[in-house]
């Protein structure tokens, strides 16, 4: 009898994608126990898998080489997937099948072909790719043109792209999946839709990359506005499905793009409707029905409730144009720095918030999330909380659009988010409805001047404000020329005369003391210079004169990436209520891990065995050390007695 030889699956799986978590975390193939299906085993140094279908041994791992093939891992969860759940027969599956063109052979063979029931004519066509590929689906469309196929699937375990080729030559859908060998394109195209086909981990990033790939890069289109329209469109349906019979959702693909396009449309203009003041009453969606067709294919089965709010992050800072961003020294700030920052000042429930430059509403989030664990109880307390205390103001019409639907994802949607710009005043002014309803709301949080004067000076110049807190990470860029705004700042002056420039983030610092009241708490990040520099010396003088400084955080040198390297830290303050301290204690800490590497990489945690760490939620660790600073933090700010710490 032939030695059978133990599978070592999970072994070489591991060591071939040397990353367990990516395996057992493949998006296609979640719920298949992998060590189950495959079958794995060495021999003389090589690695070699059974093929599902023809049951010979293929090489996937050379122990000499270090060579693997990640790519035939993936090929056989395909024919697993293929025969096992959607009921194909093997006799109906090929691999590796040369394609034809013309007369030409072409040298690179279809990974997997599935034949029609006459086991002759192609049917579907399947192309695998390593996990770490992201490229091929022009290849794919030459396959399926070639062999007059009707479906094509790109896959890298991962992510994956569906084409439906309706017409030779012409690719104007995807699906939404594969039909089973039971059903046709027309009965999948036709079944409905609930919240419960929806996955809240949806990669929302790598689907809008796939869009552009498809159709967004040559529709014509502002891509930023569009996808913005559709996320608008899919949060409003989401949200309605909750009540309506079996949680059946309209945001979805129909076989035919017209009505598609009607169905899509109509919610935005319901959304628009519900919450206004991001999009004009009179806005449609652009994208022809063809293409919205296939774009509303790649994103009808993400769920934008109850989302991982980081993954949601990265698609919107992937979509904002440059100008919005990096060439404005304006970045997202990592959610684990916003904790860090939200845990070490404390916002109470009967706290005003604010963030100055709130780009994607990242600290208001996290503020509001902060409040809701740890002071409210009921559901009642949380909305009203959410609605009444948050405030954001940022210059940036994309950036205040990522803003609303972050609020509205995190579950909020009615905080107090304008188009300003913090720094100067006298752009609030004009009569349309932004900036009267902006200078309305902002006005109820203006300081309280006991002198009538003073009072009305500062209801038109919006300079004094009572917040209790300003959470913000400002624009770094930029140097500040304008005389008339230089004249509203200390900073803009030198001995009695105005200076001719001052850097943007320099004037926050000013600005964001201005924002609080007596008492009130500032985190604020700015640039490792402010501490260091010997030029800047002037503003760390200025400060000890308005504020305590609580703390300074140096952020890892990697936290910014990929977009900066700038060296950066979180500088914590309290505004005087009286007289300034002559000499007191700051706690001063520095970041080791920052939870990327060099590259702006994500770095997780992982146990004493190399597995990775998963909180409650499911969601893989960050590796960073800012959780353990804040609580080092609170440790002093208690023996300081800081009121806010009581």
């Amino acid at each position: 009898m032939p030695t059978i030889k133990p599978n070592k699956a999970g072994e070489i799986i591991d060591r071939i994608f040397k990353d367990a978590s990516i395996v057992y975390g493949l998006k296609e193939f979640e719920g298949i126990d992998i060590n189950s299906v495959l079958y794995i085993w060495e021999e003389e140094k090589k690695f070699f898998i059974k093929d599902l279908k023809t049951g010979n041994p293929r090489v996937v791992y050379d122990e000499q080489k270090k060579l693997g093939r990640p790519e035939e891992i993936v090929r056989q969860l395909w024919l697993h997937k293929l025969h096992a759940l959607l009921g194909y027969p093997y006799d109906r599956l090929e691999t590796e099948k040369s394609i034809h063109f013309g007369r030409e052979i072409h040298k690179k063979a279809a990974d997997i072909v599935v034949y029609k029931t006459d086991k002759v004519t192609p049917y579907i066509i399947v192309e695998v790719k390593s996990p770490t590929e992201e490229k091929g689906i022009d290849q794919l469309k030459s396959y399926l043109n070639a062999e007059g196929c009707e479906i094509g699937v790109w896959s890298n375990g991962i992510d994956r792209v569906i084409l439906y080729r309706n017409y030779p030559n012409q690719f104007e859908d995807t699906l939404p999946d594969i039909p089973s060998a039971n059903k046709t394109i027309d009965d999948l195209l036709s079944e409905k839709k609930t919240l419960g086909d929806t996955n809240p981990k949806f990669d929302l990033k790598r689907a809008i990359e796939i869009m552009e790939e498809l159709v967004l890069a040559n529709a014509g289109v502002d891509v930023f506005n569009e996808v913005f329209k559709l996320i608008y469109a899919k949060l409003y349906d989401e949200m309605e499905a909750e009540s309506r019979p079996d949680n059946e959702i309209y945001f979805r693909k129909y076989k035919d793009p017209a009505k598609t396009y009607t169905a899509i449309n109509d919610l935005f203009r319901k959304a628009i409707y519900k919450w206004p003041g991001t999009f004009y009453e009179q806005e449609l969606i652009r994208l022809s029905p063809e293409h919205l067709s296939v774009v509303v294919g790649e994103m009808e089965t993400a769920r934008l409730f109850g989302a991982d709010l980081s993954i949601i992050d990265e698609a919107f800072e992937y979509l904002i144009p440059e100008v919005a961003k990096g060439k404005k020294g304006q970045y997202f700030t990592p959610r684990h720095v916003i904790a860090m920052a939200v845990k070490m000042l404390n916002p109470k429930s009967g706290e005003y918030v604010l963030d100055p430059a709130a780009g994607s509403g990242g600290f208001l989030i996290g503020a509001m999330n902060w409040v809701k664990e740890q002071y409210l109880s009921t559901e009642h307390a949380k909305q009203e909380y959410s609605k009444q205390y948050l405030y954001g103001i940022d210059f940036a019409d994309e950036t205040a659009k990522v803003s609303r639907a972050l609020m509205l994802i995190a579950g909020d949607g009615r905080s107090h988010l304008f188009k300003l710009n913090s720094l100067d005043p006298r752009e609030w002014q004009g009569e349309d409805d932004e900036k009267l309803q902006a200078r309305r709301e902002l006005r109820q949080r203006l300081l309280k001047c006991q002198d009538y004067g003073e009072q009305e000076e500062n209801e038109k110049t919006f300079k004094n404000f009572s917040f209790d807190l300003v959470l913000t990470n400002p624009p770094f860029a930029g140097e500040l020329k304008d005389p008339g705004l230089l004249r509203q700042y200390e900073f803009g002056k030198k001995n009695g005369k105005l200076v001719n420039t001052v850097e943007r983030h320099v004037l926050f610092i000013e600005r964001v003391l201005e924002f609080v009241k007596p008492g009130g708490r500032i985190a604020i990040v700015l640039p490792q210079g402010v501490f260091n520099n010997t030029n800047m010396e002037y503003i760390r003088q200025w400060l000890f004169d308005k504020a305590r400084i609580l703390a300074v955080v140096g952020l890892h040198g990697n936290t910014f990436k990929p977009h900066t390297g700038t060296k950066t830290s979180v500088l914590f303050l309290q505004k005087w209520e009286s007289e300034p301290l002559a000499d007191y204690p700051i706690f001063m800490a520095v970041s080791k891990r920052g939870g990327k590497d060099n590259s702006g990489e994500y770095v997780y945690k992982k146990d004493s065995s190399g597995n990775y760490v998963y909180d409650s939620r499911g969601r893989k660790v960050l590796d960073h050390d800012l959780d353990e600073i804040a609580d080092k933090f609170i440790e002093f700010a208690k023996e300081q007695k800081f009121s806010f710490r009581r």
